[in-house]
């Protein structure tokens, strides 16, 4: 006997990279020399002062106990002062800051919190697909808003004047911008902030990015006025090579942070208290450990530019990231299809611009994620 699926996941399919890291997996156990340029999971190790810091703490008296909803103090004190000397922002520790497993557990917790069935979300085109699968998993609507080249991927609002707005609640905006590396400037969240005030519109900025390869990070909570009307997500795993860790951050007003811990301490008991410690160690990395990090990113992006100029993709060499997106040369077809031939007969699995949205139609993306030798083979594959 099979019992019935819930109606909700009747919209929602398995994510792309779970279902196609399974074809890219069979394909290396039988022997084909796979390199994955596929993923934006980094590669090189967390500073090491920060593995000390969680081993040490595991023989701390609370170390395996449950830990507050709320995070340890500790923590939301170093992230708190991170916020301020890395992006200017003022936050208070206690009531505008909520830890989490990771900003992706972030998605659906602020979507059950704040969407009701048949709310409408605007969802940028191309976008996060997540952003997409979890408004359909609490049964609201996604509402897509386009971004194209043409306009730095930013939001055009005299198109978004033109739709009905009146069942929108809330907006997700995404910058520096995955897949495309766009950047925001002042005026552009200072615009976005407008926006989502005229149309009584909550605002989230998710900026997991903002380190990588980016000259000047910046939070929508810098804007003046912006907490009434936005959150921010951000996470460690990016910033400071610990994917695996799952540590994100959810900032905003009291008011806000408050109702989505009403979801989250219904949903976990906790983050693991060493996690905890070594996620408080970690932001008190200075400005060296960026720069740093960023040398090595910048190294391996001229080499990806070289595989790029390869398959005769354009792309702009002023984006943010880890990642190079890059559109397809003409006549090039389906970037699904062209991917798949290069993981056939290549051996190298990239990501396709489509998963992303009809925008992204006609582009692929590359990952950083791997190391110089692995770039360099690949080019001699073409």
């Amino acid at each position: 006997m099979i019992i019935e699926s819930a109606k909700r996941l009747n919209q929602t399919s398995e994510y792309y990279f779970s279902r196609k890291l399974k074809e890219v997996r069979a394909l290396a156990a039988a022997g084909k020399p796979i390199i994955n340029m596929g993923i934006g999971s980094p590669d090189l190790p967390p500073p090491p002062h920060v593995i000390d810091a969680l081993t040490k703490s595991l023989l701390d008296g609370p170390a395996h106990q449950y830990q507050s909803y709320k995070g340890l103090p500790e923590l939301t004190k170093a992230m708190s002062e991170f916020y301020e000397a890395r992006y200017g922002v003022s936050l208070d520790a206690e009531s505008e800051i909520l830890p989490l497993m990771g900003s992706k557990e972030g998605i659906m917790h602020i979507s059950m919190a704040f969407l009701n069935p048949g709310d409408e979300v605007l969802i940028p085109n191309p976008g996060y697909p997540t952003y997409t699968s979890v408004t359909r998993l609490v049964e609201a609507e996604p509402v897509y808003y386009n971004l194209d080249a043409s306009n730095n991927w930013m939001p055009d609002y005299e198109a978004l004047a033109k739709k009905d707005l009146s069942k929108v609640k809330l907006m997700w905006v995404n910058y520096p911008h995955m897949p495309t590396g766009a950047k925001a400037t002042t005026a552009d969240f200072e615009e976005l902030v407008a926006f989502a005030k005229t149309n009584s519109i909550l605002l989230v900025n998710d900026n997991p990015y903002s380190f990588i390869l980016n000259e000047n990070p910046q939070s929508i909570l810098s804007i003046a006025g912006a907490k009434e009307v936005a959150i921010e997500l951000n996470s460690l795993s990016k910033s400071f090579n610990m994917s695996g860790w799952r540590v994100g951050m959810l900032l905003g007003s009291s008011d806000y942070i408050n109702t989505v811990l009403t979801v989250k301490s219904n949903m976990d008991s906790g983050m693991f208290y060493g996690i905890q410690k070594g996620a408080a160690a970690v932001l008190k990395e200075d400005k060296e450990w960026f720069n740093e990090l960023n040398q090595v990113y910048k190294s391996r992006r001229e080499h990806m530019w070289k595989l790029a100029d390869l398959l005769g993709c354009t792309y702009d060499k002023n984006a943010a990231g880890m990642f190079i997106w890059a559109k397809l040369p003409e006549g090039a077809g389906d970037a699904e299809a062209f991917i798949d031939d290069i993981l056939i007969n290549k051996s190298v699995f990239l990501t396709p611009g489509s998963i992303f949205g009809s925008q992204g139609a006609g582009y692929i993306r590359f990952s950083l994620c791997v190391t110089e030798d692995k770039i360099k083979e690949a080019i001699g594959r073409f």
